[in-house]
């Protein structure tokens, strides 16, 4: 498989034209050069993180154009690497990344973020549409039997059905599910938690996703249950016109909220969640104040921007008592992988639909999401708050 994937990658670096570096490309290779030995990686090594590089003209783009420059000069096969993973691993726990990332890029999204809403409601849309509803048959074959796009929990499975199903429990025993509630899923996805918490805990569900796909195909996965899927934004929710809630769950879509909408999220939820329920949410989480990253946010996730445990506080305060805080964001590097392997498994399939840019891009995106947070760049958090504090307190459950 390994083989085989490495010839997959390679195929599109094959492609291009060999042309011999100019002195000037010598001199920006042995800056690069400099900069990743620091991170144990080395330009043209044997070991599976070190690059090669098939376009002499990376290490300008690179240098120039910083995180946006590395993934694009990756989908055009301008570099290659065994293991991506691997080599994200290294440099971000090396935090070379913050002497050689791109300075324009990151501060115009900075600028554009404090200047404007970018996860408005109009805007927010935008994200459904290029990323959750590019084609259910690719996440139908990456993810696990119940479609669940978000960090499992590994502690006890022995593979990613098992993890995600274990997730599910604890999200479910952390809320104390009875018979017969009334539960809000916020950004239900394809309806995994939904279906799980109707079958097992005899609850009803009130899913919403502003994904067209997503809506479409959860209908349609728990057609016979309590649930209702809608496409809606949680802006548009009231008490009035919605009721109110047993309990509320938010699993991996607070990462599109925003900053300039933590308090309005919050408020949300504190006005739909009855007296004496709980509210957890899901959410991965960075230890720094950050910005979108630029390739990121111009390939998978248009918008998206990861909270500090401050911001969610700040969000928060006033309107909730936080009861429990449990990271295990190391659980996500295992989830990334597993996908990772059931997307290269199915692309003899996909590829019919998708190309070999979208492949390089897919495997981009994944692997060094599985390096972020094996370096533990960036964390996995559950938070389970309650309006005015248990009574007697809350018990945790892991």
């Amino acid at each position: 498989m390994e083989s085989n994937l490495h010839d997959q990658t390679n195929s599109t670096a094959t492609k291009l034209k060999k042309v011999a570096p100019s002195n000037a490309q010598k001199k920006l290779e042995r800056r690069m050069q400099y900069f990743l030995s620091r991170a144990d990686v080395l330009i043209g090594g044997l070991r599976p993180w070190d690059i090669t590089v098939h376009e002499p003209d990376l290490y300008r783009r690179v240098l120039m154009q910083g995180s946006l420059g590395l993934g694009e000069a990756y989908m055009d096969g301008w570099f290659d690497v065994e293991r991506l993973d691997e080599f994200f691993f290294r440099v971000l726990r090396s935090h070379l990344y913050r002497e050689v990332r791109h300075v324009w890029a990151a501060k115009a999204l900075k600028l554009i973020g404090t200047l404007t809403n970018r996860q408005s409601i109009r805007r927010s849309r935008i994200v459904g549409e290029k990323h959750y509803d590019i084609g259910n048959d690719l996440y139908e074959a990456m993810l696990d039997k119940r479609m669940v796009y978000s960090c499992g929990y590994w502690k006890d499975a022995k593979d990613l059905d098992e993890a995600q199903e274990h997730k599910l429990k604890l999200t479910c025993d952390k809320l104390g599910l009875k018979k017969g509630q009334r539960i809000l899923d916020i950004g239900c996805g394809w309806g995994s938690f939904a279906k799980y918490a109707a079958e097992n805990y005899g609850v009803e569900v009130v899913g919403i996703t502003i994904s067209k796909e997503q809506a479409r195909l959860a209908t349609q996965r728990c057609q016979g249950l309590p649930i209702e899927i809608r496409i809606q934004d949680y802006r548009t929710m009231t008490p009035k016109k919605d009721g109110t809630f047993d309990h509320i769950v938010s699993i991996g879509m607070f990462e599109h909220v925003g900053p300039k909408n933590y308090r309005k999220y919050f408020k949300v939820a504190r006005s739909l969640l009855k007296d004496d329920g709980l509210f957890l949410l899901h959410t991965i989480g960075s230890t720094r104040i950050s910005t979108p990253d630029p390739w990121t946010d111009r390939y998978i996730f248009h918008g998206g921007i990861l909270p500090t445990i401050a911001q969610v506080a700040y969000g928060a305060h006033d309107l909730f008592v936080l009861e429990d805080l449990h990271n295990f964001g190391v659980d996500y590097d295992k989830t990334l992988m597993a996908w990772y392997h059931n997307f290269i498994t199915a692309w003899p399939k996909l590829k019919e639909k998708y190309d070999e840019r979208f492949y390089r891009m897919w495997t981009y995106y994944l692997l060094c999401c599985a390096g972020a947070f094996r370096a533990r760049h960036i964390q996995l958090w559950q938070f389970v708050f309650s309006k005015d504090g248990v009574v007697g307190g809350y018990q945790s459950i892991r």
